[in-house]
């Protein structure tokens, strides 16, 4: 039997909705404060780096429970499989608190790092001293949303992160201007939304859980298992952001000009992953369900399916990027020099969206099939073979809008390589342990 078009639009509409509204909080705190000046703005920025690097360090607690909790649905052990989820959402408030501890603790040491002025820095602690207080929430949300993926419904986060923006920025607009908190008023509503968010999801998991007749105590040992499963997706997520904190470090080294080209050109590329990534939650979903129900025939379909549709969604965005590559610089910068720089580096962003849609969602099959020591071993090489092309662009002492284009050509073949190791992977059958436990 055929995986049905609407099992995956089922899946990805909803994922890439929900991920566009995530950073629309950060979005409506730099609206907000930016009419407080200067100073407070940059101080978001920098707390706003300390927290998206958090995320991104604790992004596994979402992506390892869709694939446990998939796997298990796939199989009939609805009980087990909230169960599962259950476990990382407990480990989700131990590494919150923890995290929301150290951040209190460290929160001056943390952005004296920037090495930005007084002004700026102070702005910075008060932001990310409060926001603190919101990151068990935060992981709470990533680990129940992972959940909830895993049963098949991308539609309830969206709902909860729909809601949620409006009361972030309604909440942040009241106290940063009407009651004159400043920057501490966009901080606590931010935290007094997600804890908000982490409530709803956690009522709607608790609910499941309550019907599968799922035990919702604290188990240690799944706990652990959940922490123990999380390190590999760690790595790999430490090894990509190696990877774009290199190539940011090679587009410094060229010069002003070059930085910002990049910068924006990398906000656009990271743009475009939101759709691409929508697929790979789809495929995360839909791999676990079906080998966990030992369908191998319907994973290979499906496998097949989701990499066509990757292609041609990748085709499309790269499609739109080259007709207004010339169009978007306008709304970025004033410079010639940038612009021109910009729309350059944004024709080989385009040309590149293919084969990342490939890279992408092959990396989310393979998250859904639990192969997660693969994935981590994998990046990590993917980056050692990335570095000489990086020491390449370097080295060559090319700058200007060439450099920048080289810059990005190598980048592009990093995502060749990516999506070519994970093409070979997928068709081997290594990945493809079937039952409710891998």
């Amino acid at each position: 039997m055929l995986v049905p078009p609407r099992e995956i639009l089922r899946l990805a509409v909803p994922a890439f909705l929900t991920l566009i509204a995530e950073p629309l909080f950060l979005l409506a705190d730099n609206a907000i404060v930016g009419y407080l000046g200067t100073a407070p703005l940059a101080g978001l920025g920098v707390a706003s780096a300390v927290l998206l690097t958090l995320v991104g360090v604790f992004v596994f607690l979402a992506y390892g429970s869709t694939a446990v909790v998939a796997r298990r649905a796939g199989a009939g052990d609805t009980r087990g499989a909230i169960g599962a989820g259950l476990d990382g959402m407990y480990l989700a408030v131990l590494l919150g608190v923890a995290s929301a501890l150290g951040l209190v603790l460290l929160a001056r040491p943390v952005v004296g790092l920037f090495d930005t002025s007084p002004e700026v820095a102070g702005q910075a602690v008060i932001y990310l001293t409060i926001s603190a207080y919101g990151i068990p929430s935060m992981l709470v949300v990533l680990a129940a949303t992972g959940v909830l993926r895993g049963l098949q419904d991308t539609r309830t986060p969206l709902v909860v992160a729909s809601v949620g923006f409006p009361v972030n920025a309604a909440l942040s607009l009241w106290w940063v201007h009407g009651m004159g908190l400043g920057i501490a008023g966009a901080a606590w509503g931010t935290v007094v939304a997600q804890s908000g968010m982490a409530l709803a999801l956690v009522a709607v998991v608790l609910r499941g859980a309550r019907h599968a007749a799922t035990p919702r105590g604290f188990h240690p040992a799944g706990v652990l298992n959940a922490a123990v499963g999380g390190v590999p997706l760690i790595l790999r997520t430490l090894s990509l952001r190696a990877t774009l904190l290199a190539t940011t470090w090679v587009a410094a080294a060229q010069g002003d000009v070059e930085l910002a080209a990049f910068q924006v050109s990398l906000t656009v590329w990271n743009t475009a992953v939101f759709a691409l990534d929508a697929l790979a939650i789809a495929a995360q979903a839909i791999t676990g369900k079906y080998l966990g129900a030992s369908d191998v025939p319907r994973t290979r379909q499906a496998l097949s399916t989701l990499v066509r549709w990757a292609m041609w969604f990748g085709l499309a965005l790269g499609l739109v990027l080259a007709a207004l590559h010339a169009v978007i610089p306008l709304g970025f910068s004033t410079d010639p020099q940038v612009r021109v720089a910009i729309a350059a580096a944004l024709l080989v962003v385009a040309a590149s969206q293919p084969i990342s849609g490939v890279a992408f969602v092959l990396d989310g099959v393979l998250m859904g099939a639990g192969d997660m020591w693969w994935l981590a071993l994998a990046q990590a090489g993917l980056l050692l073979a990335y570095l000489p092309l990086l020491y390449a662009v370097w080295a060559s002492g090319v700058s200007g809008t060439a450099g920048l284009v080289w810059l990005w050509v190598a980048f592009s073949a990093f995502m060749v390589l990516r999506a070519v190791v994970f093409v070979l992977r997928s068709r081997s059958d290594r990945w493809m342990v079937t039952g409710a436990k891998r």
